[in-house]
């Protein structure tokens, strides 16, 4: 059975299927924060997105991680780094690359056991 949460017009923001919960791009609200600002803001709601579907960020199994300014990397990082369990690290990629919006300075999608 597949289970989509947050449907809209073109896209589901989650899908639970075979037994892990895949992440739609995730972008921040406030695209006038700072890399910091948002990044947490990104975190939060994949936070939410994994409630929603009955599971945590304890149970991650990919994220992939997208900044249209690699030099960011670092800032991003103090961030995630406060955010991710040190103990179940997922997999994880990160690139530069362009996103739809030139306010958004990160975009994440991710994988999660349910």
């Amino acid at each position: 059975m597949i289970k989509y949460f947050q449907s809209g017009t073109r896209m589901s923001q989650a899908v639970v299927y075979g037994g892990l919960v895949h992440i739609a791009g995730q972008v921040p609200d406030n695209r006038k924060a700072g890399i910091e600002g948002q990044t947490s803001d990104v975190l939060a709601k994949i936070d939410a997105l994994l409630a929603e579907a009955g599971t945590s960020k304890s149970k991650l199994v990919a994220v992939n991680i997208f900044l249209p300014q690699i030099g960011d990397f670092d800032a991003m990082n103090r961030v995630y780094d406060a955010w991710v369990d040190p103990q179940r690290l997922p997999a994880r990629a990160c690139v530069e690359a362009r996103l739809a919006d030139p306010d958004l300075r990160i975009e994440i999608t991710a994988v999660a056991a349910v």
